[in-house]
Parts: C-alpha cells; structure tokens; sequence
C-alpha cells in the first residue's frame, strides 16, 4: 500500500531577490523519497501558479509548495482556499509577509526541513470585496505607495524607499469612516487605515503586532496623520512592534468591515495595488487555509530580537544602495 505523501513544489524562478537555481537540487537531495512523491515545476508566465496549483488540486496532491515571493505564494494560497490539501512556502521575495509570520525560516533548508515534518495548522483569510488575501489589505499612504511602487523598473529596498519619499512629498490624508461588526462607527481624518489578519506587511515590518492569524478576526488600525517630526519615531515602533502604543494609532478588533471614504482611489491587497470604490466591504473567513508551518508557530511570532529586525531592514537598503552608486 502506498502510504507516500504527493507534494508539488511551484517555483517561481523570477521572483524575488534569491538565487533558485540550486532549490530543486536542494528539494531533490532532502525530501525522504520513502515517505514523498516530489514533483517540481518551474512557472512560466503570469498567471501560470495558479493553474498548476488547481493542476495539482485536481490531482490530489496532499501538499502544494509556493516558492518565491509574496505574489507567488499569495497566487497559489488563494487557489488552495477550502481545499484538503496543505500548503508549504519556501519564501524567496524580498517581504515574505505570510512565511514570517507563521514562523517560516528565511533559509531554504530550513523552510523545506519543516515542510518534511509536516506539522499542519489552519489559518484565516480575509476578503476585501471580491479580493482574496492573508496578511493585510488597505488604503491611505501605503496603498499609493504600492501604486506608485510597481512602476518602477527595479524592486527591492531602494526602489520602495523612494517611493515611499515621493508619495509622501505630495499626499494628501482623506477622511475615513469605518463601520465594525458590533455597530460601532469611526469617521476620522487618517494617514492610512490598514486591515490586518496577520501582524506584519512582510520585512518584519508589524503594523499590528497582536494580530492573529486564527483568531476569526481582523485587527483595524487607523494612523493619523503624520507631521515630518512624526516620521521616525513612527518607523522606529513599526519594526520594533511598539506601534500600538503611540498616540496617533487607533486601534480596532472585528471579524468585519465596511470603509468608506471621500473618492475612489487605490487600496492593496497584501502589498499588491488594486483599484477600489468609495467603500469597501472586508470579511474575515476563518479557518479556510491548512498550513505546513513549525511546530510551536501559532500564528504570532514571539518578539524576536526588534532592534536587530530594524536594523537589518536599513543595513541591506543602504547596501544596495553602495552597490548602485
């Protein structure tokens, strides 16, 4: 009787930073060929995820390994939605915002090490209308700053840095009124507001640090608008997972959420820009996504060294920056 588990690794060979030219080899060498059934596909289009994903669904794979960036894995979790199957990430972007903050090593053979343990757990996902995502969704700054982001020819650090600089020369902070589960109702001027099923954007940036992935919930966070002098203490406390406690932070729990504001404009879906109405309607769908994930994650990373996440996050963005002068 073949008791192996079938496991279809999805690699995005374009995605990201890292080298994968050595991942297959590594995924060859590793997984134990008594216990799996391996097969290895390379994308080769947009798109290309999520029909080798409802491929391997079709074909009863038990696990379905996303290897690449937050797009990659984003593409492939959103096609597993309500399946039996498991998901797997060997994270290769430069965010990798769903993997850390499940407790996914950033070093491949670890990522892969806990893909054989096989340590399954359920997770929530949340939709923004008709959109499909894991960690946040939002409007205000950070949205404009993704529309602006993907189009700039190089990505990474730098790129996102200056988009960052440029957005916030010319934005302007809209009025949002927010309308929880419970009734109540928020109408105030913001920054951003951000839906957060998970912690952290991704580069352990934590924009809400006690969000849950399992909890049926979403944490809503409102930033108020920021003077120049507010900048770095904000950017300090985004790393350092002590945003909750500034001042110009509101902060909300709820499984939903409708957002209106003054005029259509961007929002983005786990760091990808999209455009949207004048109100969206957010919904968390609990328990809708089985995971491979550590043993002891549980969702919530335990605080981890904050200053040295901070640190390293501007050591490779002034490295890059060496590097292209």
């Amino acid at each position: 009787m073949n008791m192996k588990k079938k496991i279809c690794f999805i690699i995005n060979p374009i995605s990201g930073t890292a080298s994968k030219s050595r991942l297959p080899g590594l995924i060859k060498k590793m997984m134990p060929a008594d216990l799996f059934e391996v097969e290895i596909i390379k994308t080769e289009y947009a798109g290309h995820a999520t029909e080798l994903t409802r491929k391997a669904l079709d074909e009863g794979f038990d696990f379905i390994v996303a290897a690449g960036g937050d797009g990659t894995v984003n593409e492939v979790a959103r096609t597993m939605v309500h399946s039996t199957a498991a998901l797997g990430i060997i994270p290769l972007g430069s965010g990798n915002g769903l993997a850390r903050d499940l407790g996914i090593s950033m070093d491949m053979k670890k990522a892969i090490e806990t893909i054989i343990i096989g340590n399954v757990i359920t997770i929530d996902y949340c939709k923004a209308d008709n959109h499909t995502f894991f960690c946040t969704c939002g409007v205000g700054f950070d949205a404009n700053v993704s529309e602006r982001f993907s189009g700039e020819k190089r990505r990474g650090p730098i790129s996102y840095v200056k988009s960052a600089i440029t957005e916030y020369l010319n934005f302007r902070p809209d009025v949002y009124k927010i309308t929880l589960d419970d009734g109540t109702t928020v109408e105030e001027k913001a920054f951003l507001v951000t839906c957060a099923n998970a912690s952290q954007y991704g580069n352990n940036a934590y924009i809400a640090p006690n969000a849950n992935i399992r909890d049926g919930k979403m944490d809503i966070v409102m930033l108020a608008p920021l003077h120049p002098i507010d900048v770095g203490p904000i950017t300090i406390q985004l790393f350092t997972r002590q945003l909750g406690k500034s001042n110009r932070v509101s902060h909300f729990r709820s499984e939903k959420v409708t957002i209106k504001r003054t005029k259509p404009g961007p929002m983005h879906i786990d760091g990808e820009p999209i455009h949207s109405g004048k109100e969206i309607v957010i919904q968390t769908i609990p328990a809708g996504l089985h995971v491979l994930a550590p043993q002891e994650g549980t969702g919530v990373q335990p605080i981890q060294r904050p200053i040295e996440d901070f640190q390293m996050f501007f050591r490779e963005f002034f490295q890059r920056f060496e590097f292209m002068r």
